[in-house]
C-alpha cells in the first residue's frame, strides 16, 4: 500500500509541475490556449494570473516532493496528508468555479493517494 501511495503521491505531484509550466510558459501560446479553448485575446488578458496560479501549483509539487524524501516517518506522514489534502481542496474549487472535470484530472491522483496513503498508516 505505501509504495502505490508514494507512487501516487509522486504522480500528483508530477502532474503539479505539468500545471506550473503550462499556466506559467504555455498559456498564451497554441497548447495552453487549446487546452483551456481560450483566444489568444482572452489568454494575453489573463497570463498574469495564471502565472500566479502555476506558481502555486509548484508549490504544492515541491511540497509533494518534500514528503517522499522526509526521512522521519511520522512528520513525512504529516506532510503527504497536508499536502494532498491542499491539493484535493484546489481541485474542488477548481472543479466548481472552472470546469468540472478539474475534479478528476488535477484531484483524482491526489484521492487515490490518500487513500492509499491512509490504507497503509
Amino acid at each position: 500500500m505505501t509504495i502505490i501511495a508514494n507512487t501516487l503521491i509522486a504522480l500528483t505531484g508530477l502532474l503539479h509541475i505539468g500545471f506550473l509550466v503550462l499556466e506559467m510558459f504555455l498559456w498564451t501560446g497554441p497548447k495552453g490556449r487549446a487546452v483551456f479553448r481560450m483566444t489568444a485575446e482572452q489568454a494575453e488578458a489573463t497570463r498574469v494570473l495564471a502565472a500566479n496560479q502555476g506558481l502555486y501549483n509548484g508549490f504544492l509539487a515541491a511540497g509533494l516532493f518534500w514528503s517522499l524524501i522526509q526521512a522521519e516517518a511520522a512528520f513525512a506522514f504529516q506532510l503527504k496528508v497536508f499536502f494532498l489534502v491542499c491539493v484535493v481542496v484546489a481541485a474542488i474549487y477548481g472543479a466548481w468555479s472552472v470546469k468540472p472535470r478539474i475534479l478528476l484530472i488535477q484531484g483524482g491522483p491526489a484521492i487515490a493517494a490518500l487513500v492509499f496513503l491512509l490504507m497503509a498508516s
